[in-house]
């Protein structure tokens, strides 16, 4: 039985988990709560698998931020040009950052989802406190050197913002400190790869989690809430379809590029995007096809991808935000100005590095909620599909990490575009990363029984 499991694509894994979970969440909603009003037995078991798969992803995020930013950046030294280059880059992760955010905020004011949604208010809790936009750039002066922060119940959590904001600055020392910083970069290195298999790891556990995240979705809200969103949910993935099929051709054939050939080449890391649902989880793939198929140079691939698996993100951070932040000012009454578009446009360009490459855009949500003043009970009822939606972001988030190094490369001409043009490509599926020693065959990966 299992060696029939193993020759499962892990593709057809997700859908049949989905299923899975879907069928599930119906027959613990048909349950009906127990007699406290505290939920079934099946409700609780969907939601420990599906908050304990988060969980896992989450736990791997600050080491993950923290090694890949300062690596990423200590490969400048392979490069020349490195300011230049490092400058055109941020440059067009903000050109794709603010096409895509309005395209998504011209959807929402076409489609008006949350005129269209049924899902009762009254059932929503209204947040305590909302944030503000000088918080969010408050939020980004480290306060201590781990990045931590506590909250009102004593907790700890990492600020992924000013993780960002530390390494970066490591980085850059590095760099500046020179061959001193080697013993230290190489131990940095060797714990990327180290970061890397055991996120391939918790990537495996994918199937199982999303039957537990789809599953305690329909239980909770129900099959009708769900459906209630539905023209939320189509126009999140027209948005995320324009900026896919429409925007990056557009970006590519402006620079001599042929369309079908980068698709040709980014597929295996957009289709893994797809179904693990992390840009994080498929960056050795990312950085192996954007380098392998799309003839973008080590050198210049090694920084450009992993500081897009942290910051580049066109549909979590600015499709989906953009979108669900009309949706909500909609559905709770609320009108918004000129002038909170143009700030909604500011969040999504500059805060996309608060989404970290992790499963989900509920940081990015509640970062462009609180910035808007809008209330942050938005945020637990578009969890109700973001599973679904979350597939979809996090491809074009990963073409997204892919397409912006080609141009950038072959604005400075350092794009071989022989191996560009190629009809052979390499397949990076049956290898994921050689440089960080990652041997995992993603073709065949282990399968989880759901």
């Amino acid at each position: 039985m299992l060696a029939r499991l193993r020759r499962v694509p892990f593709a057809a894994q997700v859908l049949l988990a989905l299923v899975v979970g879907v069928a599930l969440g119906l027959v613990a909603r048909e349950m009906g709560a127990v007699s406290d009003g505290s939920p079934n037995w099946l409700t609780s078991t969907l939601q420990t698998i599906g908050s304990t798969f988060v969980t896992l992803l989450k736990t791997l995020v600050p080491p993950l931020i923290v090694t890949a930013v300062i690596v990423s950046i200590a490969n400048l030294r392979q490069v020349s040009n490195a300011a230049r280059l490092a400058g055109q880059t941020l440059l067009w992760f903000a050109i794709t950052a603010l096409i895509a955010v309005a395209i998504g905020i011209g959807l929402g004011l076409l489609t008006e989802p949350g005129r269209n949604s049924s899902v009762d208010a009254a059932a929503q809790t209204e947040p305590g406190t909302t944030g503000s936009w000088w918080g969010f750039l408050n939020g980004l002066v480290p306060q201590n050197v781990f990045g931590l922060q506590g909250s009102a119940e004593g907790a700890l959590s990492f600020n992924v913002l000013q993780l960002i904001v530390l390494s970066a600055a490591i980085g850059i020392a590095a760099l500046k400190v020179g061959e001193a910083a080697e013993p230290f970069l190489g131990f940095v290195r060797s714990a990327l790869a180290i970061v890397q298999k055991v996120l391939w790891w918790v990537i495996l556990l994918a199937p199982l989690g999303t039957v537990g995240l789809i599953g305690n979705a329909v239980a909770t809200y129900g099959w009708e809430s769900l459906g209630s969103l539905g023209v939320f949910a189509g126009a999140v993935y027209a948005g995320l379809a324009l900026v896919l099929f429409v925007v990056y051709p557009v970006l590519l054939r402006a620079h001599g590029l042929s369309p079908l050939r980068y698709f040709a080449g980014a597929w295996p890391a957009i289709q893994l995007a797809f179904v693990s649902r992390s840009s994080i989880g498929t960056l050795p793939v990312t950085e192996r096809v954007t380098e392998q198929n799309l003839g973008v140079p080590r050198s210049y691939a090694s920084f450009a991808v992993p500081l897009g698996a942290t910051t580049k993100m066109d549909g979590c951070a600015a499709i989906y935000p953009a979108l669900a932040a009309i949706f909500v000012a909609q559905f709770f009454g609320v009108d918004l100005a000129f002038t909170d578009y143009l700030l909604i446009v500011l969040v999504s360009v500059i805060g996309s590095a608060a989404t970290a490459g992790t499963t989900g855009a509920v940081v990015m949500l509640t970062l462009t909620l609180s910035t808007l003043g809008l209330p942050l009970a938005g945020v637990g009822l578009l969890l109700a599909v973001d599973p679904i939606l979350d597939m979809g972001r996090t491809a074009v988030n990963v073409a997204g990490q892919a397409l912006v190094p080609t141009i950038v490369a072959k604005r400075e001409g350092i794009l071989d575009v022989e191996r560009y043009r190629s009809t052979s490509t390499v397949d990076p599926l049956s290898r994921v990363e050689e440089r960080a020693g990652v041997d995992v065959d993603l073709r065949r990966p282990e399968p989880v029984t759901v």
